[in-house]
């Protein structure tokens, strides 16, 4: 790799380190190229990225960024995979490892916050900003709906009752 190449390569990933809100690294080794395009795509549809580079530059790409607690980690073949939404990418780096014994999580950083595989598997058990946002919604309708169902069950009770009378007095 020349000189402005890798100039460019750690230009870019301070880029992302400094935008990111969570970072997980990974060993991927023994992993197929098929493997690794399916962790892509899964990071890719949950809102997440996912990069290879030397550990050397990344390490040098770290520097200045939130998320410099993981330079400790990148030893050996070692992935990172980043999103804005702090769940994203624990969420499926642990649903990947499930399924993929060759994808072993060595621990991340969530802004300053360092990570051990423990906390990685706790961010991944969160609900996902837009189930939070969801249940919220949901929290705030609901008193809307109860008012309304109160002020509907006087009137559906009288016309219980009114029916009852009805079919009564038919029977007899």
């Amino acid at each position: 790799m020349e000189r402005a190449a890798k100039k460019d390569a750690v230009e870019a990933l301070n880029g992302v380190f400094k935008t990111t809100s969570v970072a997980v690294v990974a060993h991927y080794s023994g992993l197929t190229v098929a493997q690794m395009q399916k962790l892509r795509m899964q990071m890719k549809q949950a809102g997440a990225s996912v990069k290879v580079s030397k550990n050397r530059l990344a390490k040098i790409a770290l520097e200045g960024t939130d998320v410099v607690a993981i330079g400790s980690l990148l030893k050996g073949p070692t992935v990172i995979a980043t999103s804005d939404d702090p769940v994203a990418a624990p969420k499926v780096a642990i649903e990947f490892a499930k399924t993929n014994e060759q994808f072993v999580i060595l621990g991340g950083s969530m802004g300053k916050t360092v990570l051990d595989v423990n906390g990685v598997k706790a961010l991944a058990s969160l609900p996902s900003l837009d189930e939070l946002r969801a249940k919220l919604v949901g929290l705030l309708v609901a008193p809307a709906t109860k008012i309304a169902q109160l002020s509907t069950a006087p009137a559906a009770k009288l016309a219980r009752v009114v029916q009852a009378y009805a079919s009564k007095s038919e029977a007899a």
